[in-house]
C-alpha cells in the first residue's frame, strides 16, 4: 500500500492505531481519569476491609476482597488500553489523589453499616462515571473503549446491587429487632 501521509507522530509510544490522534489524546484523558479513580476506589475498598467490624464481618471481609482485587484487573486493562492509544498510563497514588472524583473515605468508621453505606455511595459515583463514559467514548469512535466501560459497568452495578442488599437487609434486621423488643 502506497501512503504518503506523514507519519502520525515521533512519539517513541505512538502506535498506528487508525484513531485519529486528537481523538487518541481525548480518549487518553479520559481513560486517564477513569483509572485514577478506580486505584481510588480500590484503595477505599481496602480501608473499608481492613476495619470492617461487627456481625457479618466474615462474609463483608470477603466481599470487599472480590471487590478489590476486580478493580485490580480493572486497573490493568484501563492502564492496557491507554497504552494501547499511545499514551502514558497515570495509576499512581498520587495521580488518584489528583484525579479521582470520588470522596475521600471516612476514617473513622468501623460498623458494617457504614462501611457498606460508604462503599455503596462510592460504587454509585463509580458507575455513573462508567456509564458517562460509556457515552463519551462512543460519540469519539472508540467501540473498543467503549465495550472496555460497559463490561466493568455490568459487574461494579452487580456489586452494587450486593452493597444494597446488604443495607437493605441490615435496616430490616434492626427494624425486627426493635418491633421484637416492644
Amino acid at each position: 500500500m502506497n501512503d504518503n501521509r506523514k507519519p502520525r507522530c515521533t512519539r517513541p509510544d505512538a502506535t498506528r492505531n487508525s484513531t485519529p490522534l486528537e481523538v487518541q489524546a481525548q480518549l487518553v484523558d479520559i481513560l486517564n481519569q477513569t483509572l485514577a479513580t478506580t486505584v481510588d476506589l480500590k484503595t477505599q475498598v481496602k480501608q473499608a476491609r481492613w476495619n470492617v467490624k461487627n456481625m457479618s464481618f466474615c462474609s463483608l471481609h470477603e466481599l470487599f476482597h472480590e471487590i478489590a482485587m476486580e478493580l485490580e484487573v480493572y486497573i490493568d486493562l484501563l492502564a492496557e488500553r491507554v497504552t494501547t492509544l499511545g499514551g502514558l498510563a497515570r495509576g499512581t497514588a498520587r495521580a488518584a489523589v489528583k484525579h479521582s472524583v470520588l470522596p475521600e473515605y471516612p476514617f473513622h468508621i468501623t460498623e458494617r453499616q457504614e462501611h457498606v453505606a460508604s462503599l455503596a455511595e462510592r460504587l454509585s459515583i463509580y458507575g455513573s462515571l462508567l456509564w458517562e463514559n460509556i457515552d463519551r467514548t462512543a460519540i469519539l469512535g472508540d467501540a473498543d473503549t467503549a465495550y472496555l466501560y460497559a463490561e466493568i459497568s455490568m459487574v461494579i452495578d452487580k456489586r452494587l446491587w450486593f452493597l444494597d442488599e446488604q443495607l437493605m437487609t441490615s435496616c430490616f434486621d434492626e427494624h425486627h429487632q426493635v418491633a421484637s423488643c416492644n
